[in-house]
């Protein structure tokens, strides 16, 4: 396996989950939504640069994402819902 064909399952592997986490993750205040709103951007970058074929700066772009969304559960401004059944 080549080091791109290495690098892009990665992408993908980490924006599919990226984008289950974001599916569940709120806002508990203003910077909250900023943070989430950012993350999300990050995501949406990520997505350019792959599309450009830019591996190392789409998966960067998850990087941040990542750490955004992670950063705001830590210290109470996100979220994510669980399933209670």
């Amino acid at each position: 396996m080549t080091l791109e064909s290495e690098l892009t399952k990665e992408i993908k592997k980490w924006t599919a989950k990226l984008d289950n986490a974001l599916s569940t993750t709120n806002a508990i205040d203003e910077r909250g939504r900023k943070m989430l709103s950012n993350t999300k951007a990050y995501r949406r970058d990520s997505e350019h640069f792959l599309k450009k074929r830019d591996l190392v700066k789409s998966f960067e772009c998850l990087i941040w994402a990542w750490a955004l969304l992670e950063l705001g559960k830590e210290f109470g401004h996100l979220k994510m819902q669980t399933n209670s059944s």
